[in-house]
Order: structure tokens, then C-alpha cells, then sequence
């Protein structure tokens, strides 16, 4: 394909006279050179038109064919179709042209059946069909996607001696085309005879519009060997293909074409070069033609706007917007919706605001695709409350905005109110998709219910999508996160076709549940076959490494990524490299890492640093890691209490109150440590101490027994992190934390055998760790506990983890 438009053949004339024309009136000189017929060719509006008409009627020009044709015509072109009807009826000799005129009329507005009914009546008036009649309503069909009726017009002109009619069969095509049937336009095609370029252009462009690039192109090569050469219509068509297909040697290859023939100055052909190169990743060759047009209109701008949005430059996006809006251009709705696009990509909610305004003002907030842009922005921009707010306002809701909405929640925390706008659509009949089922699944796997994951899956294999590589990669996704990781496997292994988020949700979901020899083996496994690895990948294999102690393996996918795949690290993957090494106790390694990263450590660098220090009780690289953590973000309440905890666990008292009265004059509050239990499709929530629950006797007096039977069996509380109160009382303090009442209540509440899954929004403590360990060993039960981080498989007496958490 790279000499696809290599041809030296000279495209043809941009234009073309039409080939069929009615049969013509005779029009005396003195009617069509009078000022007034010169007059009614310029006008230009509405307005106008009502100020000829006046002098139409005192000049006695009314009852003139050419006027009475002209008027029709004129009052159709400005959308006045009972005006012009007005005009068209009282006329007692209604000559064919005037017909034609009408039903052109009602073509253009797209009023199928008014059309049709005045087709009807001039087949019974005895006019005489000429082919742009059909022309005329074929276009209409297309327009509305009303391939039935357009069938019916393909029948009439088959009827009428037409079917090998070039300009009538071209418009059969573009038919079936616009109405997604483009092969029925193929076998057209195919039949004719004899093929003009708009023929091949009409075919092209189906088969480019239709998702179907590469059939596209290679008739692009077929039509010059038939010998016909492309024009602009070709040109705006089959770069669209290229770009959809990603071929930018094509492009250029276009672009080159473009260039020998001088086309380049005609503003769609270098709109669509620079969308072209945009969408296949050359950001700066679509600048650059962006730069060079002299005149730009506002699909141009539109076009580099979204390119900056999707390469997620999306500063430049917003600041080519403001370029724009400088330049007195008005912006469309597809221009604000590329610049909300930018925003949220930012989180920037300033921004997104002004934008928002400016939707009012240009009086949009009618049309659903730019309000279904304004509730993606502030989902992503953290305001869900103002989405919300937006999409309860929308008088027609597409399903772009129900999805928008569940996801939106679902990527704010707010499960549950995701879960039930779903089934709020469907009590409503809406149509769910593909992209409906991942946003619940996301939704599902944020809330960790067993039981309400089987509930979707159900859901996606009744809607027949079991077989969508998105919606198996998130139900994969969704499983590991509810603690059924060999589920998520059997999932992955019984997938046809994996994407490369495929094998990242596989690789992570084995990492969290603490199963690092099998995400290394999953990892190698891909690095054989034909996915390679993206950034994502080696964060969750480096990850996966961190959580098992496997320091070896990591240092070399670290490695393995820059020098065999070219991906560079991120702040997250040096983060996870400073991870895997402070968790194995190498903290001397992990900080002389820190030191000679070749860029400027992120807070979640030396957060990690100071997560190990806290394991591994090292109090003065903790203190140093702290001191840049809090230089970087000084209200963290999370690194405060890590910090508090190092001192506490090293018995420095007065430094943890110091800790705290610091948290206590910045308003920053630790964050109460919740866990929750599913049982019998009801959520059951506790927090440390509480005492709230209908069956708290109960379970305060399982769990005290429960603590003697683990004492016997070798338990030993961990009282380090608890000073100035008896040790008793310390003890009390410690068996009393959430995580322990939620696994007595499982455990009070299920049968033998059953296994207990406890979700909690903090780290597991070290004490609970231990404890429940031992409850799984004098219980024989399983349990999985999901913290913050990671899973916990506690059975038998021992943790997936290996006390390396």
C-alpha cells in the first residue's frame, strides 16, 4: 500500500456537470435577464427572500414558470417547506420542473414520508419521473437509515428501466452504505457495467465508514488500475481508513499524493492529513500541517484538539482551545467536547468549570453527548455529586449516559449507588453493552462480594457477551479482587483472544492474593507468546514480586523493561522497586536507590520507604523518608500515622505524641478502621470497638472465648503499638479491632467448612495478622481477608502472604 497514490496520472476536475438533466422550458430573455431574477439568485436568507417577493408580484412576474420554480426552490433551500408548498398549489399548469422542485424540497428535510406521499401524487399527476427523483429520495432513506423504504425506491427504479443507470444505481449504494448493509452496496458495485469516480468514491467511503479500512484501501489501488485517478473526494475518504488502521506509512504515502497535485491548500484535504497523522501517533507532523493552513475551519481545530486529548497531552489540548476561543472562532460540540476530554484526563475541575459555563452560554447543555461529556469530566475531576446532578437533569438519556454515570460512581467509591442505577436501567428497558456490564463489573470488584459477582457474571453470559475480550478482562479483574483468584484463572485460560489487560489483571490479581511464583510463570508465559508487555505489565509482575519477597526476579523485569521493550520507568515503577526492596529488609539498597534515580523521587517513592522502615522498625531512614514525604505533601494523615507507628513500635513515646499534636493543629485525623463481612445477601459493618451490632454480646463473648482457644494453641497479643494504659486494658484495646469482630461474626453466623471473606479500608495490623492465623488453624476454617492492598489467605494456620505483607 505504501504506492498506493504513487500514480503520475493527474486527478480529474473538482467538478463535474450533472449527466441528467429534466427536460428544459422555454424562458423568454426579457424573464430570465430581468433585474429582479438576478436579484432572487442572490439571495441569501429568509429575510431577503421575503423582501423579492413584493417585488416579484408588482413587476408581474408571479405566474412566470421560471419564478414560480425559483421561489419553491429558494423557500425549500431555507427550510420553508410550507411556504414553498404555499407557492406550488395554486398554480392551475404546474410544469414538471416545479414537481421536481418540491420533491427535491422535501428530500433535503429529510421528510421521508411527505416525499413519499409527493411521489405518489406526481405518479398520479402523470409526471414524468427523470432519475434525480429517485437521486432525490434514495438520499433521503440514507439519511434517516431507512434501508426498507430505500429498498422499495430500488425496486421502483429496477421498475422503471434504471437498473443500469450509473447515477441512479451510485445512490442505491450510498444507500446501503449509510444504512451499515455495505455489502449489499458491494454487490452493486460488482454488477455495474461501466464505474465513474464517484462510483468508487461512493464504495471507498462505505466500506471506510463502516469499520472496514482495509477493504477501503485496497480499492483505492484497484480503482487506479482500472484507470482513475483520485480527487479530493478519494483523498478525505481513504485517509480516514489509514488512520483508522494505524498505517501511517500509508498516510504519508497519501500525503505525498496530496502534494505532487497541489491539494494540499484545500482545507478538508489538510483537515483530514492532520487528523490522519494524529490518530497514528505523529502528534508533531499534524501540527505542523495544523501551523501551515491558511484557513482553518472549526473541524480543523477540532481534530488537533482531540489528538492532544487522546496522546493525553492535554495541556496543549486546553491550550489550542483557548487559542481558538482568543481567535473569535465558536467553538461546536465537538470541539467542547475534545476540551472537556482534556480536563478530565487533568482532574482539572477549574477548567471543566469554565467550560461547563460556556456550554450554557452557547447553548448546549440541549445536546446529550456534550452533557454525557460534562458528567465524564467531573467523575474524573472527583465532583460525582454535580454528575449526578446533570444526569438526573437530562430530559433523554442515551446510554453513553448511563454508562458514564455507573462508571463514574464506581470510579468514586459509590458501589452501591452504581449497582443500583443498574438496576434502575433496567427497570427502565434501557439496552445495556458491553461498556455498561464492565462499568458494574469495576463496581462489583470495588465492593468484593462473591455473591454479587456471580450475580453479573450470570448477567453477561445471559446477554451473550461471554465471549467480549473487555468484559471477560473485567470479570477476571473482578474476581481476583473478591478473593476468588482460581476463578479469575479458570476465566483467563478459557479466553480465545487476550488483550494485553488481559494478562495485566491475570499477573496483578496473582500478585494481591500473594501467589508471586505463579504471576512470574503467567508473566514469562506472555513474554513467549504474541501480547507483549505494556508499562502496566511490569508494574504488576515488579508488584506481584514486592508481595513475595521474590527481589531477583523484580530487579530483573525492571531491568528486562528499558533494555528489551524501551519502556521507560515511571514514578510508580520505582516506587514498586523501592518496595520490593525495603519489604525484604534491604533498606540500605532501596534508599541508595532512591538516591540515584535519574529523576526527581515522587511521594510514592519515599511512601514506600516509609512502609518498609515501619516493617522493619528502622527508625532513622523512617525519619528521613518522612521528612520528604511531608515536604511533598504535608497533609497526609496516612503517612502520619506510619510515621507515629515506627516511633511507637521503637517505644519513642514522646515522638509519637509529638506525631500526633502535629496531625491534631493541621486538622488531619486518622482514619477509623472499618471491616466488613457478606452474609446472607446482607453486609454486615463493624469498626473497632463497636458495639452497634443487634448481636455484639454474642460476639464479644465468641471472640473472648476465640482468644483463649488461640492462646492455648501458641497466640501471643502484640501489645508494642499501645502505651500509657494497663496491660490488660492493652490487650482488651487490641482484641476489640474490627477485623477480629467481623471474622467472630462470620464465624458465629456460617457453617463449618464455609469460608469466611472479610473486606477491610486499612492495612491488616501485625496483631490481627497473627490472630487470624491461628483462628484459621483452631476454627479449620478458611479465610480471606482483602486489606487496602492485598489479600490474605488464611489457612491451616499459615497466610498466602508468608507474614510478608
Amino acid at each position: 500500500m505504501s504506492s498506493v497514490l504513487l500514480h503520475r496520472t493527474a486527478p480529474p476536475p473538482i467538478s463535474a456537470a450533472a449527466p441528467f438533466l429534466s427536460p428544459r422550458t422555454y424562458i423568454p430573455e426579457h424573464i430570465y435577464k430581468h433585474p429582479v431574477a438576478i436579484l432572487l439568485e442572490l439571495c441569501t436568507s429568509m429575510k431577503e427572500l421575503q423582501q423579492c417577493l413584493p417585488l416579484i408580484i408588482k413587476n408581474g412576474l408571479y405566474n412566470e414558470h421560471l419564478f414560480q420554480t425559483k421561489l419553491v426552490s429558494m423557500f425549500c433551500k431555507f427550510g420553508s417547506i410550507n411556504d414553498a408548498v404555499k407557492v406550488f398549489e395554486p398554480i392551475e399548469l404546474k410544469i414538471d420542473p416545479l414537481y421536481h422542485t418540491l420533491l427535491k424540497g422535501y428530500a433535503q428535510q429529510s421528510n421521508i414520508d411527505d416525499a413519499l406521499k409527493f411521489f405518489v401524487r406526481m405518479k398520479h399527476d402523470g409526471v414524468e419521473q427523470v432519475v434525480y427523483n429517485y437521486s432525490y429520495l434514495l438520499k433521503a432513506c440514507a439519511d434517516n437509515f431507512d434501508v426498507r423504504r430505500g429498498r422499495e425506491i430500488h425496486a421502483q427504479l429496477i421498475l422503471n428501466g434504471l437498473p443500469s443507470n450509473l447515477f441512479a444505481m451510485t445512490g442505491v449504494m450510498n444507500l446501503y452504505a449509510k444504512c451499515r448493509e455495505i455489502h449489499e452496496a458491494y454487490k452493486m458495485f460488482e454488477r455495474m457495467p461501466d464505474r465513474d469516480l464517484v462510483c468508487w468514491n461512493t464504495v471507498i467511503g462505505g466500506f471506510a465508514q463502516n469499520g472496514m479500512p482495509k477493504r477501503a484501501l485496497e480499492l483505492v489501488v484497484r480503482m487506479q488500475a482500472e484507470g482513475h485517478s483520485p480527487d479530493l473526494v478519494t483523498i478525505v475518504s481513504v485517509l480516514p481508513a489509514s488512520a483508522d488502521i494505524g498505517n501511517l506509512r500509508t498516510g504519508r504515502s497519501i500525503h505525498s499524493y496530496v502534494l505532487r497535485w497541489r491539494l494540499e491548500s484545500y482545507v478538508n484535504v489538510s483537515t483530514a492529513l492532520l487528523d490522519m497523522y494524529a490518530k497514528c501517533g505523529s502528534i508533531w507532523s499534524a501540527r505542523q500541517i495544523f501551523d501551515s493552513m491558511s484557513s482553518r475551519t472549526v473541524v480543523s481545530w477540532n481534530s488537533m484538539i482531540d489528538g492532544y486529548s487522546q496522546r493525553e497531552d492535554s495541556e496543549e489540548a486546553l491550550d489550542l482551545f483557548q487559542k481558538m476561543l482568543n481567535e473569535g472562532l465558536k467553538p461546536s460540540n465537538v470541539t467542547v467536547m475534545g476540551a472537556l476530554h482534556a480536563c478530565a484526563n487533568l482532574g482539572d475541575i477549574k477548567r471543566g468549570q469554565f467550560i461547563h459555563e460556556l456550554v450554557n452560554r452557547l447553548r448546549l447543555d440541549s445536546d446529550v453527548s456534550v452533557m454525557n461529556s460534562l458528567i465524564s469530566m467531573y467523575c474524573k475531576c472527583r465532583r460525582v455529586d454535580v454528575a449526578a446532578e446533570l444526569f438526573h437533569k437530562l430530559k433523554v438519556k442515551t446510554l453513553v449516559s448511563w454508562n458514564a454515570m455507573i462508571l463514574g460512581y464506581a470510579q468514586n467509591g459509590r458501589t452501591i449507588e452504581a449497582i443500583s442505577l443498574f438496576c434502575e436501567m433496567q427497570q427502565q428497558n434501557v439496552n445495556r453493552d458491553s461498556f455498561t456490564l464492565v462499568s458494574v463489573i469495576t463496581a462489583v470488584a470495588e465492593l468484593s462480594l462473591l455473591r454479587q459477582a456471580k450475580w453479573i457474571h450470570g448477567l453477561v453470559i445471559r446477554t451473550c457477551l461471554d465471549r467480549n475480550v473487555f468484559v471477560m478482562t473485567a470479570l477476571v479483574d473482578m474476581y481476583a479482587k473478591c478473593g476468588a483468584v482460581h476463578i479469575a484463572r479458570k476465566l483467563f485460560d478459557e479466553m480465545d483472544d487476550r488483550h494485553v489487560t488481559t494478562w495485566n489483571a491475570m499477573i496483578d490479581g496473582y500478585g494481591t492474593h500473594g501467589f508471586g511464583k505463579e504471576a512470574v510463570e503467567l508473566f514469562d508465559e506472555m513474554c513467549e507468546g504474541a501480547v507483549s508487555p505494556n508499562d502496566v505489565t511490569f508494574l504488576c509482575v515488579i508488584s506481584a514480586c514486592s508481595h513475595s519477597g521474590l527481589v531477583k526476579d523484580g530487579r530483573h523485569y525492571f531491568t528486562m523493561m528499558k533494555e528489551r521493550y524501551g519502556i521507560e520507568p515511571s514514578m510508580d515503577h520505582y516506587g514498586a522497586v523501592v518496595d520490593l526492596l525495603g519489604r525484604a529488609g534491604q533498606l540500605d539498597k532501596a534508599w541508595d536507590f532512591i538516591q540515584k534515580m535519574p529523576v526527581e523521587p515522587g511521594i510514592n517513592v519515599y511512601g514506600a520507604m516509609l512502609g518498609a522502615c515501619r516493617i522493619h522498625k528502622n527508625v532513622d531512614l523512617g525519619e528521613k523518608a518522612a521528612d520528604k514525604v511531608f515536604e511533598l505533601e504535608p497533609d497526609d494523615g496516612g503517612y502520619h500515622v506510619l510515621l507515629a507507628n515506627i516511633y511507637s513500635i521503637a517505644s519513642m513515646w514522646q515522638k509519637v505524641a509529638k506525631v500526633r499534636t502535629l496531625m491534631a493543629k493541621k486538622g488531619i485525623k486518622k482514619t477509623p478502621g472499618i471491616s466488613s463481612v457478606d452474609l446472607e445477601n446482607e453486609v454486615h459493618t463493624f469498626y473497632s470497638g463497636s458495639t452497634r451490632h443487634p448481636q455484639s454480646e454474642k460476639i464479644y463473648a465468641y471472640l473472648g472465648r476465640l482468644i483463649d482457644r488461640i492462646k492455648a494453641a501458641g497466640y501471643s497479643p502484640d501489645i508494642s503499638s499501645i502505651h500509657d494504659v494497663e496491660d490488660d486494658v492493652q490487650e482488651q484495646l487490641l482484641n476489640t479491632h474490627s477485623e477480629k469482630l467481623a471474622i467472630s461474626f462470620g464465624l458465629l453466623n456460617s457453617r463449618q467448612g464455609t469460608t469466611i471473606h472479610i473486606r477491610k479500608n486499612l492495612r491488616v495490623c501485625a496483631d490481627c495478622h497473627n490472630a487470624t492465623k491461628y483462628i484459621s488453624l483452631v476454627t479449620e476454617r478458611e479465610i480471606i481477608v482483602r486489606d487496602m492492598h492485598r489479600f490474605h489467605h488464611f489457612k491451616n494456620g499459615t497466610c498466602s502472604c508468608g507474614d510478608y505483607w
